[in-house]
């Protein structure tokens, strides 16, 4: 699957970064707009709706006491607040000539910029982990520090010529950092969103392009020309579209809290849920009102799936795709009798021959309903061997769906390690013996080595979903949905 949301903020950068040069060299008459009201005016809405943002997503994430979330709202207080010295110090409105403008405008992305990109730094890194020691520290020391600087910078701004952030090379060192921070955060918002696709993460996707060639335009354009009129129009642009970023994600979450958690969250869980399409989450429901163990089951499988996926390093696409495919990969047996799924004794041929049915029934009702081909391929294919001596079309080796290849080693060790009506389940060292002595045969060997390297190397990977999904649980569970 190839995704092209990816063209949208690459436009976003490309042609506000073609329009200045094209001013600024020449090519276009850039001629000058000197509008001191008008620039305050423009700042100062920037600096309201970046305050805005930052209130909502700062009580949200400390309710959620989620680090990331705080980081968010830091970046967007910092960027309100810095540039409102920016809009206060516009020459010939309240002051004089002075450095504070050029100062508070570079200073005010390049530290709202530190802020992005912590949020989208993983949550076991090091820098983070340590800041979350000063969480409750944080907002409050950060914005008494802000405002000592706003407050000097306003009545004493001649302070603003030993700070020569406006002069080379140092603004060009503070832009190229600010760039770079800014095109990681937005790789790595972009990533989330192309596996989760939270509107909010894209709001942040472009907010992070647009700040990239602000800062650029800070640095190379010329004051009150109308190629450095453009920055303040980028700024506030990003605003807006962060916005409507948080309203679209809100209606997806229903609260901000849910929507701010979502954005972040670790949790095995809720990172298969929130991705899902109504539709799958429709199945979903009809399964667990057929069998409560199947559902569990499948919850189980998917989380397995996903952790087993992430070490062989899916693509993001791919990852939401094989979530998807998990949770529908036994849909099929909507349509089997309880008292077969169900039987506590060894089942009879015809019995057995309906049970197998269940990969072709949940794949033909399935592609009615328009779900996707690598989804598809998970719903008919999980119980293919490696060996060619599975069901139902006898496939062999690669002719599998790798997708189906790593949901059927996730299925088994889930099928080993739970109880069933005809015998307890397996400890987790005796289904990972399983899975081992079965690598060629009944599994590909390639998703084997990988399910054995995650789970030694973090345990939670097979605790956590056996120790949440339980039968007595699934009900409660799926009801997050």
């Amino acid at each position: 699957m190839k995704s092209f949301a990816f063209i949208g903020p690459l436009l976003a950068v490309i042609l506000p970064f073609i329009l200045f040069e094209s001013f600024h060299n020449g090519i276009l008459a850039d001629p000058f707009f000197e509008m001191p009201r008008g620039h305050f005016y423009i700042v100062s809405i920037v600096s309201v709706l970046s305050t805005m943002i930052s209130i909502a997503v700062g009580i949200a994430g400390n309710r959620v006491r989620n680090i990331k979330v705080s980081f968010l709202a830091l970046s967007f207080f910092t960027l309100g607040l810095m540039f409102s010295v920016h809009g206060l110090s516009t020459p010939h409105f309240i002051m004089d000539m002075n450095h504070i403008p050029a100062i508070s405008a570079q200073l005010s992305l390049f530290l709202a910029t530190i802020w992005l990109w912590l949020s989208s730094l993983p949550s076991d890194n090091k820098w983070i982990e340590l800041l979350s020691r000063k969480q409750n520290w944080l907002l409050p020391s950060w914005a008494i520090a802000l405002s000592i600087f706003a407050i000097i910078g306003m009545i004493f701004p001649t302070v603003a010529e030993w700070i020569p952030l406006n002069v080379k090379p140092l603004n060009v060192i503070i832009m190229t950092l600010t760039i770079l921070l800014n095109a990681i955060a937005m790789y790595r918002y972009y990533r989330s969103y192309r596996y989760s696709r939270f509107p909010l993460q894209i709001a942040i996707v472009y907010c992070t392009g647009w700040f990239m060639v602000s800062q650029w335009i800070m640095v190379r354009g010329e004051l009150w020309r109308l190629s450095w009129w453009i920055y303040h129009f980028l700024l506030l642009a990003s605003m807006v579209v962060m916005l409507i970023g948080l309203v679209k994600q809100y209606a997806v979450k229903g609260t901000m809290i849910g929507a701010l958690k979502s954005l972040f969250t670790n949790d095995p869980f809720e990172r298969i849920t929130n991705s899902i399409v109504p539709s799958v989450k429709a199945l979903i429901m009809a399964t667990e009102k057929k069998d409560i163990y199947t559902a569990g089951h499948t919850l189980r499988v998917t989380m397995y799936a996903l952790k087993l996926a992430e070490g062989l390093h899916l693509k993001p696409e791919q990852l939401r795709a094989l979530v998807q495919g998990g949770l529908l990969h036994d849909v099929g047996k909507i349509n089997v009798p309880d008292t077969i799924l169900n039987k506590p004794g060894k089942l009879l041929p015809d019995e057995r021959a309906l049970i197998e049915e269940h990969p072709v029934k949940g794949y033909e009702m399935c592609r009615v309903l328009g779900i996707m081909k690598e989804e598809l391929s998970i719903i008919r294919s999980h119980h293919e061997k490696w060996d060619g001596s599975g069901y139902p079309d006898r496939l062999k080796g690669e002719e599998i769906s790798f997708y189906a290849r790593i949901v059927a080693v996730a299925d088994v060790y889930d099928a080993l390690t739970s109880d069933r009506s005809y015998r307890k389940a397996w400890p987790h060292s005796k289904a990972m013996d399983f899975i081992i002595d079965n690598k060629g045969s009944h599994f590909d060997p390639q998703c084997v080595d990988a399910w054995v390297k995650v789970c030694e190397q973090d345990p939670r990977v097979y605790q956590i979903p056996s120790q949440t999904i339980k039968d007595e649980t699934t009900a409660k569970c799926l009801a997050t949905l």
